[in-house]
């Protein structure tokens, strides 16, 4: 009996050593395959952000391409206009095959004229309101069936959040506290009356562009890329009928010069509201990306800067 008890604990210890083994053995697979998928995340992302600099070095050289052959015009007749469809990448990404993977490399994006949308720092200059400013983004509300008494709560908000500049020889005082400076369309829900349903709207119109350096017009509205929506803000008394019809007459001949849109309108009997923040040329544009590699997935929004002799990426935002 004694002896069968030493049996029954030898099997029982052996059985418990057994399972112990396999725990740690099995523990081990698991950290091994955790670090593999690891390093396989990090390297998918790294190509990615390859691909992603490598699709903003091709906007890039596009956009300056075509700034030099425009002569200080931008239109959607440009080649920067032509979206790049869904392209699968998988002869050009290094990477070892698995057989029976399917491995799943695409790229696609387009250019977008940020003078197209409306620039909400056309609301003040500094301290200053806009009046006309305030009508124009009023205007572009109401079309879009918002309360066009935002515009002037925005243009104030805008104020408030302008830090003045000191004189030669004197210090500010530091404020404590100043209200969320409005950087890109999202920050608008930091003004009362504003709703995230509200912003998604407004999102394809309005944008938020670096300050202008330079020669003037340089962040106003180009009449050559303006949806109708922003065209009918920005002309007064214009329906947003009339404005598609000048939309769709745009398509065949696109304005050269202001003076050529200001007499389409005077042909028409329109006037715009503030001719000074119009344009036919832009310097700013938004370049979007997405990016599918594998279980990797990078959607990103860059705004790029076209200046004479170059173009210069200055953020991106990525989701």
């Amino acid at each position: 009996m004694r002896l069968n008890k030493q049996r029954g604990v030898a099997v029982i210890t052996a059985l418990l050593l057994c399972t112990l083994a396999v725990s740690i053995v099995a523990s081990l697979f698991w950290q091994q395959q955790v670090q593999v998928r690891s390093m396989e995340n990090q390297r998918l992302q790294l190509q990615t952000k390859w691909i992603l600099r490598g699709a903003l070095d091709w906007a890039r050289l596009v956009l300056q391409t075509a700034g030099s052959q425009g002569d200080g015009v931008t239109s959607l007749n440009d080649v920067w206009n032509t979206p790049l469809a869904e392209t699968r990448l998988d002869q050009y990404i290094e990477r070892e095959r698995i057989e029976g993977e399917v491995f799943d490399a695409t790229l696609s994006g387009r250019v977008i004229d940020a003078a197209s949308r409306y620039n909400l720092r056309l609301l003040a200059t500094g301290p200053q309101l806009e009046s006309e400013q305030i009508r124009i983004y009023g205007n572009l509300l109401r079309v879009l069936q918002v309360d066009p008494l935002l515009a002037k709560r925005t243009a104030d908000y805008m104020v408030s959040t302008h830090t003045p500049t000191p004189e030669v020889g004197k210090t500010t005082p530091p404020v404590k506290s100043l209200p969320v400076a409005i950087s890109r369309v999202e920050d608008l829900l930091a003004i009362p009356g504003y709703t995230p349903e509200i912003v998604a709207k407004l999102r394809d119109f309005v944008i938020v562009l670096p300050l202008a350096t330079g020669t003037a017009n340089k962040h106003g509205v180009n009449v050559n890329t303006a949806s109708a929506e922003v065209l009918a803000a920005v002309i007064g008394n214009m329906s947003l009928s009339e404005a598609q019809s000048l939309v769709a007459a745009r398509k065949t001949a696109y304005f050269r010069t202001l003076p050529a849109f200001t007499a389409k309108l005077d042909s028409i009997g329109k006037k715009a509201i503030d001719p000074n923040s119009l344009t036919v040329g832009s310097q700013f544009f938004l370049v979007q990306s997405r990016i599918r590699l594998d279980r990797a997935n990078l959607d990103t929004e860059a705004l790029v800067e076209r200046l004479a002799a170059s173009t210069t990426v200055l953020t991106i935002r990525q989701n």
